[in-house]
């Protein structure tokens, strides 16, 4: 699959997709008229006598020169019902067929932004019930009218509610009334903030999400977007470690504030620096260590 819509990457595009083509790759070119946002890979493979499908869903291009400049996150995952779904997913762009519903996944511009509404409403309705209730989103722009609006609401039934947002915010954080629960911050450093995580903790029940959509009408409303669950303990951790990370940086921060400026976030007196980026380098360099072989 081919996106011919690429922002800037129209031509070279077309150079790979002949270069495909001419080697026996059949390839899609998608809509006319709807960009295709998504970022998934499907595998299917024989295991002895049994198909087998793999799926990664990322927040991210597959793409060599950005993935060394981006920050990104991706699922890989067996999971039959989400391999599924992006099978469904592929025989609609390939013009096999609409589907009637997903499984697991939330895809624009059929049920994506619909369930993301029903998840900051059940967290209002854990808050109002006197339940634990807090949203935590990570993405590099908020504007969509009705999600701002549903974060409103859910501010004013007493959710604590984090945002990280690297670009374009239309949300006002902190009014009295309106939206004193929330706070807003963008992080930057040497890597361009790229990755989409939606958490959103109603009492008991937690949904962790990621994806390639971004909280804007033209990704919610207009184009093709694929956001998966995390369900894996393992996997949760990792979203909360990134999230402790970035709301913990005093070192490439900046904070909103009510009167719509931007303050940068420095270590009070006597505080160490820390830097979100700088950790995940961190880890990346330990996990590395403990798989390298011998």
């Amino acid at each position: 699959m081919v996106e011919l819509k690429a922002r800037f990457d129209e031509r070279r595009n077309i150079e790979w997709a002949r270069s495909l083509e001419q080697s026996g790759v059949h390839v899609v070119y998608g809509f006319p008229d709807m960009k295709i946002h998504a970022k998934t890979t499907l595998v299917v493979r024989r295991e002895d006598d049994d198909l087998r499908r793999y799926v990664h869903i990322g927040t991210g291009n597959y793409h060599a020169t950005t993935a060394r400049i981006y920050e990104d996150v991706g699922l890989f995952t067996a999971d039959p019902d989400i391999a599924s779904d992006v099978a469904d997913l592929f025989n609609f762009v390939t013009g096999f067929g609409r589907p009637q519903r997903f499984r697991k996944l939330l895809v624009a511009p059929f049920n994506l932004k619909k369930q993301l509404i029903e998840r900051i409403r059940e967290v209002a309705i854990a808050a109002q019930a006197g339940k634990p209730a807090r949203i935590r989103l990570k993405c590099n722009n908020l504007t969509h009218p009705e999600v701002i609006e549903e974060l409103y609401r859910a501010s004013q039934a007493g959710v604590e509610i984090d945002i990280v947002v690297r670009a374009v915010c239309s949300l006002v954080p902190g009014v009295p009334g309106l939206s004193e629960t929330i706070r807003v911050r963008s992080v930057l450093g040497r890597f361009l903030e790229h990755s989409r995580l939606y958490c959103f903790d109603a009492g008991e029940d937690r949904t962790y999400l990621l994806g390639s959509a971004d909280l804007m009408p033209r990704n919610l409303d207009h184009r093709i977007e694929v956001v998966t669950p995390a369900e894996d303990p393992h996997v949760r951790a990792e979203v909360d470690a990134i999230f402790k990370a970035l709301l913990n940086d005093n070192s490439g921060a900046w904070e909103l504030h009510r009167d719509e400026t931007w303050q940068r976030v420095l270590p009070k007196k006597g505080e160490r620096r820390r830097s979100a980026q700088a950790q995940f380098m961190r880890r990346r360099d330990r996990a590395r260590r403990l798989t390298r072989p011998g």
